[in-house]
């Protein structure tokens, strides 16, 4: 719940187009209007977690550590300590495959499909909104950075309902189970997948307006798919980590333990998706730079070639 009132506080800032006028100083010669709001944002984003980290180094009162009897470590003993517990951790976290059973593999297995979905919808939902549906381009007029603020509009949306639905999972989870909740979950998360790309097929084959903005329908169905994508997003930031608890109790395992195993499951595709974007994206600037080169190239020659004829013959 705190987490989706962060996000809709975050996406809301993202969808304002006019933070350069409240630090106009970051407006300069090589930063438009469009990099004056994202490093606007960025500073505010800084400045609440200077204020917030200050705040919990303050109100914490930590203790050192000390041994039972109350006697204080040396600093070698302390960091030797800290060096076993590390290594048994790891030792732990990854040693605790062994004994994991069929339906904690159905879970992990689960979720590591799950967020192979939810993960490049995260990472380009915005600029689908401002390439596909705004038919923009980053650096081109200013439709791209419209869809790409309205798609963060969206994501304030779908934070909303996140939040409206973890309220209302525990009797969900009571009424129906938690597997059979999880399931139509990931469904319903397919469903609004395919939306979008019905949406996406629409809006290209669609003649837009005169000012080149897609016509309202269009924005507005792109908008309602991102607001109930929050439903079932909310369920996975939930239930999966329940039904690992539940199911690891029973084989002796921590629950700490068994939160660092389904992250493991939550990470590792990230992880691969993340190195597969970035081979793309540069094999994209390579392909980039070398077509940029020959056309340089040709834009050379055909200089020359006109150059040659405008040169007068020479009489031998």
């Amino acid at each position: 719940m705190f987490m989706a009132f962060g996000n809709v506080l975050g996406f809301a800032a993202g969808s304002y187009s006019s933070w350069y006028t409240i630090f106009p100083f970051t407006v300069t010669s090589s930063c438009s209007i469009n990099c004056a709001n994202l490093k606007s944002a960025f500073i505010l984003d800084v400045s609440l977690l200077i204020i917030t980290s200050c705040v919990s180094i303050s109100s914490a009162q930590e203790l050192p550590l000390s041994t039972g009897n109350g006697i204080m470590h040396s600093a070698e003993e302390t960091q030797q300590q800290l060096n076993n517990d590390q290594e048994a951790f790891f030792f732990e976290l990854f040693g605790s495959f062994r004994y994991l059973s069929m339906p904690v593999w159905i879970i992990l297995i689960v979720t590591t499909f799950t967020w192979i979905g939810w993960f490049p919808f995260l990472l380009f939902d915005t600029d689908w909104m401002g390439r596909e549906i705004y038919r923009g381009k980053p650096n081109v007029g200013k439709n791209y950075h419209t869809g790409v603020r309205m798609g963060a509009l969206g994501l304030m949306l779908n934070s909303i309902v996140l939040g409206l639905t973890s309220v209302g999972i525990e009797k969900l989870c009571r009424k129906w189970g938690t597997g059979f909740l999880w399931g139509i979950s990931n469904i319903f998360m397919s469903l609004c997948f395919i939306a979008m790309l019905v949406i996406s097929f629409v809006s290209k084959n669609l003649q837009f307006p005169r000012d080149g903005l897609p016509p309202d329908g269009i924005v507005v169905s792109a908008l309602i798919v991102f607001a109930v994508l929050g439903a079932p997003l909310a369920v996975t930031y939930s239930v999966p980590y329940a039904m690992v608890s539940t199911r690891a109790e029973s084989l002796g395992l921590g629950q700490g333990l068994a939160m660092g195993v389904l992250n493991l499951a939550i990470v590792i595709p990230q992880v691969v998706l993340a190195l597969h974007y970035s081979a793309s994206l540069f094999k994209l600037l390579y392909l980039w730079e070398v077509d940029h080169g020959i056309s340089y190239l040709e834009e050379e020659i055909h200089q020359l070639s006109l150059l040659q004829q405008s040169l007068p013959l020479s009489v031998g």
